[in-house]
């Protein structure tokens, strides 16, 4: 079989609303309790982030967007003088977390796409690896020569989740142990203040565009530790003597008593494992695979979900004798927050818009996840 050069084309983000500060956040998810969140404060300065964008109205505070919703407005940001809806013929979509349980999220946001066609669709479950996993199924149905055009998009709503109305008042004592153990913030008091909305997309084909930027992808590779590992960051189940049950096995008043469709974090199993395996583990294999060297990379792109994570994760790099200079780093984290499976589309695509790139450049990209332990890397070389 004939394999092809795939490229990316052009980039699209779509995040709702205006951005959200630090001080506003209460406001528009809604405060728990009689008390304002004491942890706030900490998380947000451990995290680093500053601002963000929620799908939610800050006055009415009801739902504006449904993740197919913001979906299907990124993507169509993609059509334009050099691809019309008609031309495409794939679309792979990831999300952690979407609107139902069936359909499928990619039929659904292919639903909402005005003068589509019909196309082949595809579906990445997980959690920030899901968005990777679905541009690579785009990548391989344009490199086997199957489709000339496909699109690939991952988009999140954690808001719908994180309004004060899911939660529980919080136990001042964990609260106060934060100051002390900033890891302890990856606990649903975490994930309020620190998961955002927003989508990003791309367009793939087997040729670049002439007088602009491309992207060539020369691979992506992705790998699951879950035969080594148990379940970290989860939703719809939960553990009873370490043992994982998913949600049909509880009772209707056992998952709210229990809260077993929110978001949860194994915190200590998260700080224990998270370079171990997403970075030292797995990049060595990559390293291994494709002759790569520190030297070869003009750009480093990583995903992390907290500026907590960054010095541990440039120790991993270095760990592994595969040191990038924080210089050559790229994220929008503190603006941006943590979108999930959207974050390296989002990265990237602020990235090219304010960065002069050179012809041959070399960008390498790192996705991890903490769901059971999966991570991913790419490599995109720059075509002038």
């Amino acid at each position: 079989m004939k394999l092809h050069a795939v490229y990316i084309n052009n980039i699209a983000t779509f995040l709702p609303n205006s951005p959200i500060d630090n001080q506003s956040m209460e406001q528009v998810l809604g405060q728990v309790g009689r008390k304002p969140s004491r942890a706030r404060a900490i998380i947000l300065k451990s995290n680093g982030i500053t601002s963000r964008h929620y799908a939610i109205d800050p006055v009415t505070r009801k739902t504006t967007h449904s993740n197919a919703q913001l979906a299907a407005k990124c993507i169509t940001q993609l059509f334009d003088q050099h691809l019309k809806p008609e031309q495409v013929s794939f679309l792979a979509c990831g999300t952690s977390y979407p609107d139902q349980i069936m359909p499928s999220h990619a039929v659904m946001v292919h639903g909402e796409l005005a003068n589509a066609v019909p196309y082949e669709v595809h579906s990445a479950s997980g959690v920030c690896v899901a968005g990777i996993s679905a541009l690579k199924q785009a990548y391989n149905a344009v490199r086997t020569g199957e489709h000339q055009y496909a699109i690939a998009c991952a988009s999140e709503t954690a808001s719908a989740s994180m309004r004060s109305e899911n939660f529980k008042a919080e136990i001042d004592q964990k609260i106060d142990d934060l100051a002390e153990r900033p890891e302890l913030a990856f606990e649903k008091d975490f994930l309020r203040w620190m998961l955002s909305d927003g989508a990003g997309s791309v367009c793939l084909s087997h040729a670049p565009l002439k007088g602009q930027v491309s992207l060539k992808i020369e691979w992506i590779d992705i790998l699951s530790y879950a035969n080594e590992m148990p379940a970290c960051m989860y939703a719809g189940g939960d553990f009873i003597n370490d043992q994982f049950f998913g949600w049909k096995q509880f009772s209707q008043s056992e998952q709210l008593e229990q809260s077993v469709l929110s978001v949860k974090q194994n915190v200590k199993l998260l700080n224990d494992n998270i370079v171990k395996y997403t970075v030292e583990k797995m990049l060595i294999q990559t390293i291994n695979k494709h002759c790569l060297s520190a030297d070869d990379i003009d750009y480093f792109l990583p995903h992390y979900s907290s500026h907590y994570f960054r010095d541990k994760l440039y120790q991993g790099l270095v760990n592994i004798d595969f040191e990038i200079p924080y210089e050559k780093w790229f994220t929008n984290l503190s603006t941006k927050g943590n979108t999930g499976s959207a974050s390296i589309f989002i990265i990237l695509e602020e990235f090219l818009r304010t960065h002069h790139l050179k012809n041959g450049q070399k960008i390498l990209c790192y996705i991890p996840e903490s769901g059971r332990f999966s991570s991913a890397f790419m490599l995109l070389h720059v075509i002038l």
